[in-house]
């Protein structure tokens, strides 16, 4: 029994003796969050800095110097330094003449009241929070022609503000606004439309507040992120200051100016594609001949109808707007080639019922056989049968005065076929050729006017 519990014994033993020379490290955390163990020896050989905390340089500015938010931080006015970064653009619509974004709003000015590098700060730049900024000075600028501006809140207000020892104030918002658009379809679906944005201070005048775009940056209004948009793309962003005149004097204005190019292959694929191939086949009617009248009727009327619907269904998302559009001209145009191609075989039916009509006037046809082809054995049917003919032929040319109509009316329905089968693929080729080049000029005048690059269009 003994000898069992020795080697228990000095089981326990071994296990205490590894727990007592275990380290048991101590986690630290200073009044500046930050993490250190009691074994590190940087922790116990550093010495406490002589320096002044965030807390308390913000409360003894605003606090402790009288600072007062409704005094302009400088009497000879303040300038104000403005950027933009736009991390998206969420749609453009051409019902209501507007469009979307999420934007960063940069502002940076010089508060004297605020300087804090006497105090021996700890850090260099006070990084607070969005309540602090409701107790500064602050140019209270705005879109003065927006639709709907506010500031993210996701899920808390994304308002960053930064203090630098100089007094120099930045702050930085992440606004989700809707602005306007000048839209013009005239040349739709091959058009380039502009946005505008306004931005200035709503309270003070530029004897108070001077708006300028950031002098340090190349592109005062940037792109975070490559803009992707399934209607349009982003080709152009152009910003200008401009000094407008109200009542109460002269206000900075800050414009922002987006130019957008729609991307037409869509609208190509869902309506001109399928116009080429409606148009097409109404064409296969002059090649059915005449005996197949009934067939001929129903590709044409099928023809139209379908071309009606997709006219409707493409203007069911388009503004009323009084002005034709590109697309207009070509649905309509389209329109006229299937209602003429339906007009030809109205003449060509009117046509062969007249010759099958005469045909059937004739019950002593087969008698021709019987007579030598001479001109005193035909004379006698002629008399006969061509007399009511010629009557017809005299009262149409008492109403049709043109010869050359007269020359028409006198075709087989197999000519007018053979005719129409080369003159309807003419003409609405030659009408391609006149559409697309009279409309992709119009859209290089307007990108000139625009001082666009036309290597991007």
């Amino acid at each position: 029994m003994h000898n069992r519990k020795t080697p228990n014994s000095f089981f326990i033993f071994l296990i205490l003796l590894s727990i007592l020379q275990i380290n048991i490290c101590e986690i630290i955390i200073d009044s500046d969050y930050n993490v250190s163990s009691d074994d590190d020896p940087t922790t116990t050989t550093q010495k406490p800095r002589n320096c002044t905390r965030q807390p308390a340089i913000i409360d003894k500015l605003l606090n402790g110097t009288g600072y007062n938010k409704f005094r302009i931080p400088n009497e000879n006015g303040v300038p104000v330094q403005v950027e933009f970064w736009v991390q998206a653009i969420t749609s453009i619509n051409e019902i209501t003449n507007d469009f979307e974004m999420d934007i960063y709003i940069n502002e940076m000015w010089l508060d004297p009241a605020l300087k804090f590098d006497h105090l021996n700060p700890c850090k260099q730049n006070l990084s607070v929070s969005h309540q602090v900024l409701e107790q500064l000075w602050t140019p209270n600028s705005c879109f003065v022609n927006s639709k709907f501006a506010e500031i993210h809140d996701s899920p808390f207000k994304n308002v960053f503000l930064m203090i630098y020892p100089n007094g120099t104030v930045w702050v930085n918002y992440r606004v989700n606004v809707k602005g306007p658009c000048d839209l013009s379809l005239e040349l739709f679906p091959l058009d380039i439309q502009e946005c505008h944005l306004i931005y200035e201070s709503f309270n003070y005048n530029n004897q108070e507040v001077r708006m300028r775009w950031n002098e340090k940056s190349a592109e005062p209004v940037s792109v975070t992120n490559k803009i992707r948009l399934p209607d349009f793309e982003l080709i152009k962003i152009e910003s200008t200051r401009i000094s407008a005149p109200y009542p109460a004097g002269m206000w900075d204005e800050l414009h922002v100016k987006l130019v957008f190019e729609r991307r037409y292959i869509w609208y190509f694929m869902q309506a001109y594609l399928p116009t080429y191939l409606t148009i097409f086949i109404s064409w296969i009617s002059f090649s059915l001949g005449t005996k197949a009248m009934p067939a001929r009727t129903m590709l044409g009327v099928n023809a139209l109808l379908a071309m009606i619907f997709q006219f409707g269904n493409i203007m069911r998302n388009l503004p009323r707007v009084s002005y034709v559009k590109a697309i207009d001209v070509w649905m309509l145009v389209s329109m006229t080639f299937i209602f003429l191609s339906l007009l030809e075989l109205a003449i060509v039916g009117y046509k062969t019922k007249n010759e099958e009509g005469s045909k059937k006037k004739c019950p002593h046809k087969k008698l021709l056989d019987n007579f030598e082809a001479s001109p005193a054995g035909l004379c006698r049917y002629e008399k006969r049968f061509m007399l009511p003919v010629e009557r017809r032929s005299a009262r149409w040319g008492g109403i049709i005065r043109f010869q050359v109509f007269q020359d028409f009316w006198n075709w087989s329905p197999e000519k007018i076929d053979r005719v129409s089968a080369i003159m309807f693929p003419a003409c609405f080729a030659i009408f391609n050729i006149v559409y697309w080049s009279y409309y992709y000029n119009k859209k290089l005048e307007k990108a000139a006017e625009m001082k666009l690059n036309e290597d991007r269009l």
